[in-house]
C-alpha cells in the first residue's frame, strides 16, 4: 500500500476521534469553517483534503453532541437526526461543487455537433452494377478466342475440361471465369488461377470483378465472400 493511502487511513479516523472527544460546540464551528474553505478555496489541491475532513468529522461531532446531551435514548435520536440532516447537506454541497465537472463530461462542445452530424457513418457505399450472364446451350464462345465445346456431359476448353455438367454455360466478359450448370448448382472455373469449384444450390446473378452468386431468395454475393476470402 502506498504511503499516501496509509496516511489518509490513519489521519481520517484520528480526526474523527479528536472531534468526538472535543465538545460539540467546538467541533461544529470547525466543520463550518472547513465547509467555508471548501466553498471559497482557490487552490484545487486542497479540495480533496477538505472534503475528507467534512466526511470524517461529521460523525465525531455528532458523537460529541449526543454525549453532551447525556447519552440517553433522546440524545441518540437527536444525533441520528443530525446525521440525516448533516449528510444530506454534505451530499448537496459536493453535488453543487461538482456541477461544472459533470456538465463538462456529459456534454461535448456545442461547436462539435455540426461536424458530428455531417460526419459519414460506417464505410462508404459502393454501387455495383452487374453484367448479366450470357448463357449458351451447347458450345459456348470464348472471349479469349475459340469456344468451349460440349461433349457428352462435359465442356472442353482450350486450357481445361469441366466434367459432369449440363449443356448450359457462360463465360465472364474478360474470359477469366467459366461457369457451367449442373442439376443441383454450378461449377466455377477460374482459368487464371486454375481453380475449379462446385457450388450446390447457388445461382449466377452476373459479373463484376468475377462472378456474383445468390442462394435461394438471398442477396447476391461476390465470389470472394462465397469462398470465404477477403
Amino acid at each position: 500500500m502506498k504511503a499516501g493511502v496509509t496516511a489518509r487511513w490513519v489521519c481520517a479516523p484520528a480526526w474523527l476521534l479528536a472531534l468526538a472527544v472535543l465538545p460539540w460546540w467546538l467541533g461544529l464551528p470547525l466543520l463550518m469553517a472547513i465547509a467555508a474553505l471548501l466553498l471559497f478555496a482557490t487552490l484545487e489541491g486542497h479540495a480533496p483534503l477538505l472534503r475528507r475532513a467534512l466526511r470524517w468529522g461529521l460523525p465525531g461531532v455528532l458523537f460529541a453532541f449526543q454525549r453532551g446531551l447525556g447519552g440517553d435514548a433522546f440524545a441518540w435520536a437527536m444525533a441520528l437526526l443530525g446525521a440525516l440532516a448533516g449528510f444530506t447537506l454534505l451530499a448537496g454541497l459536493e453535488a453543487w461543487l461538482d456541477r461544472g465537472r459533470r456538465e463538462q463530461v456529459a456534454q461535448p462542445e456545442l461547436r462539435d455537433w455540426p461536424s458530428l452530424a455531417l460526419a459519414p457513418i460506417g464505410p462508404g457505399a459502393v454501387v455495383v452494377e452487374l453484367v448479366p450472364p450470357q448463357w449458351s446451350q451447347g458450345s459456348c464462345p470464348d472471349p479469349r478466342g475459340g469456344e468451349a465445346r460440349w461433349e457428352s456431359g462435359r465442356f472442353v476448353l482450350t486450357d481445361a475440361t469441366v466434367e459432369r455438367v449440363q449443356a448450359r454455360a457462360s463465360f465472364s466478359p474478360d474470359g477469366q471465369w467459366f461457369v457451367a450448370c449442373t442439376s443441383r448448382g454450378l461449377v466455377l472455373l477460374d482459368r487464371d488461377r486454375g481453380g475449379s469449384y462446385r457450388l450446390r444450390g447457388w445461382e449466377l446473378c452476373g459479373w463484376h470483378d468475377g462472378p456474383w452468386l445468390a442462394r435461394g431468395t438471398g442477396p447476391a454475393m461476390a465470389w470472394r465472400e462465397v469462398f470465404g476470402r477477403r
